[in-house]
């Protein structure tokens, strides 16, 4: 049974490349190689200076999810050493697939040097999924409500009624949670861990920082795709949120051809080369750059432990 949860996800994500790489096969057939490469070269400097600028914004935004989950413990860290955990933990969890569970190693290691017990790290893992959730639940209903038409590009037989229903639905959940932060509703309990529900001041922070990684995330593309036959803002956002979700529910490691695919098909007014090159900076910028940075920094902070466990405690006669 061990072993069979050891290699279920990496099985998944395997299979949802194999999936998506064959689609993208079949709506790319007669794209080239030059193509994409003329596309890529057309981006100017602008658009990159506001790719990266969104890529900085996504990652501070990532940064106050870690603060924001030791606020609700009552922990106080330096914000250095939580925005360099927070940048290698989503890092990480982002290309390597299964984020809730690569994220967690990584934060374990981290929070447990600064003191937090393992229950602690628990809650904080399961705050900033649910952080992540909750900007997703926001920014959905958003672009329902005000591009309801939105819904069409993902299957055209569903009426745009449905996108207005959908987007009050998700918006009554939310009131509810912030409803039961005003009652103040009990804690969950478990063998392992308490889960206190966040004071109403912790909620109203969550609702403002939670988007705001998504919405920096979705402007790398955006400002990476050429004017013409550009939706906007809106409908970039509204596809970069059902795409981010269907990738990280695939496990596929960085999302790859999850992400493409649902792009490709979302976007039939935009030429596919001029789609693909902007999707290839944002992985450039938001997932491989932060990879291999997050690796030097897991370097450096191993090498320190490490050092630091090998010293003699001070006052101790040992050579």
């Amino acid at each position: 049974m061990k072993r069979l949860q050891t290699y279920f996800w990496p099985v998944v994500g395997l299979l949802a490349i194999l999936f998506s790489v064959n689609a993208l096969y079949h709506e790319l057939r007669g794209l080239s190689f030059d193509e994409f490469l003329a596309s890529f070269n057309a981006i100017s400097l602008r658009s990159w200076l506001l790719a990266i600028g969104s890529t900085l914004l996504a990652y501070a935004a990532l940064a106050a999810y870690d603060r924001l989950a030791l606020d609700h413990l009552g922990h106080r860290i330096s914000l250095w050493f939580i925005t360099l955990c927070s940048f290698t933990t989503y890092a990480l969890s982002h290309n390597l697939g299964a984020s809730v569970f690569s994220g967690a190693v990584v934060r374990y290691r981290a929070y447990r040097s600064k003191g937090l017990s393992p229950g602690e790290v628990g809650v904080l893992v399961a705050f900033c999924s649910f952080t992540f959730t909750l900007g997703t639940l926001v920014l959905s209903a958003v672009v329902l409500l005000v591009r309801p038409d939105i819904i069409e590009r993902f299957a055209e037989f569903l009426p745009v009624e449905m996108s207005l229903t959908t987007g009050v639905l998700i918006l009554i959940v939310i009131g509810l949670y912030v409803i039961g932060s005003l009652v103040g509703l009990p804690s969950f309990r478990t063998r392992w861990f308490q889960l206190h529900y966040p004071k109403p001041k912790i909620v109203f922070r969550q609702l403002v920082i939670a988007p705001v990684e998504l919405i920096g995330a979705a402007g790398i593309i955006y400002f990476a795709l050429p004017e013409a036959g550009n939706p906007g803002y809106i409908v970039i956002l509204g596809i970069f949120l059902a795409s981010f979700s269907a990738a990280l529910l695939s496990h596929a490691p960085g999302g790859l051809g999850v992400l493409e695919l649902i792009f490709i098909a979302a976007l039939p007014e935009m030429d596919p080369a001029a789609v693909l090159a902007a999707l290839a900076i944002f992985r450039l910028l938001y997932l491989v750059i932060p990879f291999v940075l997050a690796l030097i920094v897991i370097l450096v902070f191993e090498r320190a432990r490490f050092v630091a466990e090998r010293q003699p405690p001070k006052g101790s006669d040992l050579p």
